[in-house]
């Protein structure tokens, strides 16, 4: 049963509370509710004119070829980028948890990639993928592989999905690595005993356990894919070639900034920031109030 705090003086849990508050209202509400009146208002690209138009942005957009293709773009990429991060991580995780020798020294050359920023890790990623002097590049083209992000659509979503996906990898290796050691290895050697081989030993015994960590490191991916990959598509594509790698959160951009269509972005940013209070509801809902950690 949780103790409740007095305080002697009644004013003084508000004063605690208060610069907490302050950074909320001034960095998160107030650009919430300037998103949400911008989103209907109409303005020329000088700022000279406004005009309130309801809800005509958030229509137009759903007749938008290009914001209807960024929202496919947007599904491929997150969906993907999620896949192989989590993928990854629980792969190398899983090796990592058997290494006895030099055990520390391996795990942290696979968490160093997380230290590494967005815009740097796009930027190395498309040097070994440029198609004139990338390494990468190079050993396709050796394999009969044709290959050029920089003018096929299909070339460069696969580079920026590795991209984002590697950055990633390492957040989700660290989490399956804690989750695996948490494991009673009494469980994996009485189903060993059992005859069970390693691969039904993981599906059976492991991955089940792991269920509420993979759950976690779903939604924080989704958001990163999401959110946090604006860097990453800002320094390799920028969204090209032919819109093919113009995430909903790119676009917000380049119609903002480049556009200055300051209510179609609004509007999207508005779109954007409804998915993310999804996500939020859907951790809050089952990973903090429904999975049970066992012990």
């Amino acid at each position: 049963m949780l103790k409740r705090v007095h305080f002697k003086h009644p004013v003084l849990p508000y004063l605690l509370v208060a610069p907490q508050l302050a950074v909320t209202l001034v960095f998160f509400i107030w650009p919430a509710g300037q998103a949400l009146w911008q989103s209907m208002l109409v303005e020329d690209a000088f700022g000279l004119s406004t005009e309130f138009v309801w809800f005509e942005n958030y229509l137009a957009l759903l007749s938008d070829p290009q914001y209807l293709n960024s929202i496919k773009v947007t599904v491929v990429f997150t969906v993907s980028v999620t896949a192989l991060g989590i993928g990854s991580g629980l792969f190398l995780a899983s090796m990592a948890d058997r290494v006895i020798r030099f055990a520390t020294g391996y795990r942290t050359l696979l968490i160093t990639p997380y230290a590494v920023a967005p815009a740097v890790a796009g930027v190395l990623w498309l040097f070994m993928f440029n198609p004139t002097v990338g390494i990468l590049a190079y050993l396709m083209h050796g394999l009969g592989i044709s290959w050029n992000p920089l003018v096929n659509g299909s070339d460069a979503m696969v580079m920026v999905i590795i991209a984002a996906a590697w950055k990633q990898i390492s957040y989700n290796f660290v989490f399956f690595l804690a989750g695996l050691q948490s494991i009673p290895r009494s469980l994996i050697e009485a189903a060993a005993i059992d005859g069970a081989g390693p691969f039904r030993r993981f599906w059976t015994v492991i991955f089940p356990l792991l269920s509420p960590t993979t759950f976690f490191l779903m939604v924080v991916n989704l958001v990163y894919a999401f959110f946090e990959t604006f860097a990453t598509i800002h320094a390799t594509t920028s969204g090209g070639p032919a819109n093919a790698t113009n995430i909903m959160v790119y676009k917000v951009y380049r119609d903002g900034f480049e556009g200055l269509d300051l209510g179609s972005s609004a509007a999207q940013s508005v779109v954007l920031m409804l998915i993310v209070i999804a996500l939020t509801i859907i951790q809050f809902r089952y990973v903090e109030k429904r999975v049970e950690y066992g012990t």
